[in-house]
């Protein structure tokens, strides 16, 4: 099936939709072409009403549009309250900052005066997946429009009316015609539509596979892309770390969106003197997790996006069980209908196995024990990924080992991986290349022009 909206919990498709035609897919890019060339002209004032207005919304209708995240691709209600909610945080911070994060720099040389401009670039295609339906685009929309760009997004296709809803927020928020579109479009016509002369640049959350295409075809045009892939993280316990805290955090980060994050935990490497402690309560607390139906405000984990994710999800297990894995809990599918799968952890994984360095996207956790902290880095840094990390300890010298020597875009000590407006977001290796958020991210999407003026001869040329 192409552009639908399937409910994971139960199997029924609730709605269907036409892609678009080439011709409808011509009449949008002339519109977001049009409408830049006016919109990059409005004020910083101008955009952050709208874009304080969009906040508003979000957090406003909230619950509505949690509904529709948790029909389409299921997950916990809760959690997608809490997703509108960021959005809004997010459209809230690039109102308040956006002109300062863009503002002329001036630098001293030679010239009578120079400087650094930042100017937008024009329409930009986000290439946006399910697993944060709203955040991954409003984490690209809100700085884009406040840099002046306009935007063009395709969503994955199981999430059209969150891909609706979008683009309805923006419109009620009093954003012109033309400033951020929806294309209701299968992967097959993105090449077009990123090959067209009329998009800038690309942004891409998604997969390896994927996040290799758009580049691919962004570079034969010579056009900017950001890529934000997949990752392995590392979760790595150390003998002072406060082991309480620790494992709950772990059991969290492993299962947040039912386990379909990229920056989830995925990997837990633990040190030895404390691997029996952690392994036994880590392996409770996950068998105590509720399995259910995503709407009900008890439900800890719900149903897989697709059918696909399962089966992919329930090969690599048993993959890393024919490999001499051991499973502690779960490994299986519920007796129940739906995409679920069970909360599940694997040990004993062959350091050379293939699994033990993928991406494992579902509510499956590995550990490791290591004989000390180099291992420990050792092992965390032996996969293609490099998204985020994160270490418990509270020695300050192991605490600058990890942030010196673990390779990921991002190391939290003592806390959970996550993101946050304030501070850029994004990956190294296959993780990805380029930056989201804070002022490096706003910095992705615009002309960096050097202004060079010359030492103005105000010589009297009377006399």
């Amino acid at each position: 099936m192409g552009i639908a909206s399937i409910n994971p919990a139960t199997g029924e498709t609730l709605k269907t939709f036409e892609a678009l035609s080439g011709e409808q897919i011509a009449e949008k890019l002339q519109l977001a072409a049009k409408t830049f060339r006016s919109y990059r002209h409005t004020s910083f004032d101008e955009r952050a009403l709208m874009m304080m207005r969009a906040a508003e919304i979000l957090e406003s209708d909230k619950n509505a549009l949690a509904k529709i995240m948790t029909t389409e691709m299921g997950k916990p209600i809760k959690a997608a309250v809490s997703e509108a909610e960021k959005c809004a945080w997010v459209c809230r911070y690039y109102a308040e900052n956006a002109q300062h994060h863009l503002a002329d720099q001036i630098v001293e040389t030679n010239a009578g005066k120079s400087y650094v401009k930042f100017q937008p670039l024009g329409p930009v295609l986000a290439v946006m997946p399910w697993n944060f339906p709203f955040w991954q685009v409003f984490r690209f929309a809100a700085p884009a429009l406040m840099a002046g760009n306009v935007g063009l997004l395709k969503h994955a296709s199981n999430v059209p009316q969150c891909a609706l809803a979008i683009e309805e927020i923006f419109t009620r928020a009093g954003f012109p015609q033309g400033a951020f579109q929806t294309l209701l479009i299968g992967s097959a016509a993105v090449e077009g539509i990123l090959s067209d002369e009329r998009v800038a640049a690309a942004t891409l959350t998604g997969s390896e596979p994927a996040g290799r295409s758009v580049a691919s075809i962004a570079g034969k045009q010579i056009k900017k892309t950001v890529l934000e892939l997949g990752g392995s993280d590392p979760f790595i316990v150390m003998p002072s770390a406060n082991l309480d805290e620790a494992v709950t955090t772990a059991v969290k980060a492993r299962t947040i969106n039912n386990g379909q994050s990229c920056i989830a935990a995925k990997r837990f490497i633990v040190a030895k003197e404390i691997y029996e402690e952690f392994e036994r309560r880590f392996v409770d607390e996950m068998r105590a997790l509720r399995i259910g139906d995503p709407m009900e405000e008890s439900t800890d984990i719900g149903p897989l996006a697709t059918p696909q994710i399962v089966n992919d999800l329930e090969e690599q297990v048993n993959k890393a069980v024919a490999a001499g894995a051991r499973v502690l809990t779960g490994g299986k599918r519920p007796d129940r209908p739906g995409n679920f799968f069970e909360p599940t952890v694997l040990v004993d994984i062959d350091l050379n196995a293939p699994v033990s360095c993928e991406e494992i996207f579902g509510p499956v956790a590995m550990l490791f024990p290591a004989s000390g902290i180099d291992e420990a880095i050792q092992i965390a840094n032996a996969t293609p990924f490099g998204l985020g990390s994160s270490a418990w300890t509270n020695d300050a010298k192991e605490q600058a080992q990890f942030i010196e020597e673990l390779e990921a875009g991002s190391v939290f000590i003592n806390g959970m991986v996550a993101s946050d407006p304030r501070l850029p977001f994004g990956g190294v290796k296959h993780s990805g290349y380029g930056r989201e958020l804070a002022e490096f991210g706003i910095r992705e999407f615009v002309n960096i022009k050097t202004v060079w003026i010359g030492a103005t001869d105000n010589t009297d040329q009377t006399e």
